[in-house]
């Protein structure tokens, strides 16, 4: 049985941020949820606890969709008091994996390899090391002759020999839980800051006669926290780059790949091209055979197979299906549906719109809150009126009608199957299956009215 606590309890006073360090993001998530991915391919989500307190409700919310558990620690009295708050949460048999939640780099197989290092031993405890050429800020890690941990010694309180070692202390532990639960009540808090470190937890399983081993990791970067923007624009690059290497190797092209952003739960099917300067956010699935042009923004979508969606397009919260065209310059804002072969063009919105199989929208136009049917024509500068000024109003088009230009279309209403408007038509009512409709002034033109009314020139 294999426990995990991550610590993210802290507020992360470097970052210059109002926002709690862990739910900073790199690779399109948040840091703590890099975190609880890896420990949850060690042991399953239902074996992590997830210690919370500054802005406690937001790391939750942030992790809603886990399976994890929470404990809060109301008072930030250090990395001992967050393992003690988890006393009553996790299993006191097995191992106990201590981790934090702002090292969003940290691997599953280097967790493995610490607890099959922990399991050979026969240790009490097993710390992550890693070597530093600048080890200044860290513990040093002080190995006794049998390569055991004798002991951590804090960057303040190193003498001169001690700081010149640079194996140092990320803070990443294996513990057997029976033993850390039966000492970890003699940490004490006899230092400046007056908080429980979990480091003294090497001097007390010691002092009982238990080892403590430590596993030497050659990459340091997986170990290390993020404390700084500086960093974290570091680390958010590294998981960019390591998306589109894996995006590529199962058969995506990638233009300039070196300018796209593509979150790392992003899905993209085989011989699919994306353009350069790209974005794709969020959980988006992009399907196969499909061409995604330059400049395009693709966030939390559903884009099936072969659809093409051309330069400097905004796709949100929405579903396209395949063989639709999008774009240029066109912006699905939120909740829409494009049915397949379905097109909408340049410089055109939709917002909580469904536009049939087959319907074109090909200009300039606007469509919010609309059903429109299959095989529908909506042309150039039309648009759903869908707000009154205190309620949204839905449009129903039918299949096959056709909207002329310019049309304005006057929610609530129903558009029946087959009907036309007329070009420029303001249309209040509506329109029955079949008809034609129009809804504007008549021409009236006044012979000689311009030189009755111009000045007369001298």
């Amino acid at each position: 049985m294999i426990s995990v606590i991550v610590l993210a309890a802290g507020e992360g006073t470097r970052m210059k941020s109002k926002r709690a360090k862990v739910l900073h993001r790199a690779g399109g998530m948040p840091l703590v949820e890099h975190v609880v991915n890896t420990a949850a391919h060690l042991t399953g989500e239902e074996n992590v606890v997830v210690v919370v307190g500054h802005q406690a409700e937001e790391v939750k919310s942030a992790l809603a969709d886990r399976d994890v558990r929470f404990v809060l620690q109301k008072e930030q009295r250090g990395t001992g008091h967050a393992v003690m708050a988890c006393r009553d949460a996790v299993e006191h048999a097995g191992l106990l994996v201590v981790l934090y939640g702002d090292c969003p780099l940290l691997s599953e197989a280097t967790l493995r390899r610490l607890i099959a290092v922990h399991e050979k031993n026969g240790a009490a405890a097993t710390l992550i090391t890693t070597r530093l050429a600048d080890p200044t800020g860290y513990g040093r890690i002080i190995l006794d002759e049998r390569g055991n941990v004798k002991a951590i010694v804090e960057q303040k309180a190193a003498a001169p020999e001690q700081l010149a070692v640079d194996l140092i202390n990320p803070g990443m532990y294996c513990f057997r839980s029976d033993l850390l639960w039966k000492h970890i009540g003699e940490i004490g808090t006899a230092n400046p800051a007056g908080e429980y470190y979990l480091t003294d937890m090497v001097e007390i399983l010691n002092r009982a006669g238990h080892t403590v081993a430590a596993m030497e990791s050659a990459d340091a970067s997986e170990l290390l926290g993020i404390n700084t923007r500086v960093e974290l624009a570091e680390v958010d690059g590294i998981f960019r780059a390591r998306k589109v290497r894996e995006l590529m190797l199962t058969g995506v092209t990638i233009e300039k790949p070196e300018t796209v952003t593509i979150d790392m739960p992003v899905a993209i099917g085989a011989d699919s091209i994306i353009g350069a300067f790209t974005h794709i956010l969020g959980h988006s699935e992009i399907g196969g055979d499909c061409r995604i042009g330059p400049g395009c923004v693709i966030e939390s979508s559903l884009i099936e197979d072969r659809v093409h969606v051309a330069p400097y397009t905004l796709i949100g919260s929405s579903h396209v299906r395949r063989d639709a065209r999008v774009g240029p310059f066109s912006r699905l804002r939120m909740e829409n549906e494009v049915g397949e072969g379905a097109h909408v063009g340049n410089f055109v919105e939709l917002k909580k719109t469904r536009l049939g199989a087959g319907a074109k929208a090909n200009h300039l136009a606007y469509l919010g809150d609309a059903d429109i049917g299959e095989r529908s024509n909506i042309g150039a500068g039309a648009i759903t009126c869908n707000y009154d000024g205190v309620t949204k109003h839905r449009t129903e088009i039918g299949d096959d009608a056709f909207v002329g230009s310019n049309a304005t279309l006057v929610a609530p209403l129903h558009v029946g199957k087959g009907s036309y408007i007329g070009a420029g038509s303001v249309i209040t009512k509506p329109v029955p299956e079949g008809a034609l409709a129009v809804g504007r002034g008549h021409q009236v033109n006044k012979e000689g009215w311009v030189a009755r009314k111009r000045p007369k020139q001298s």
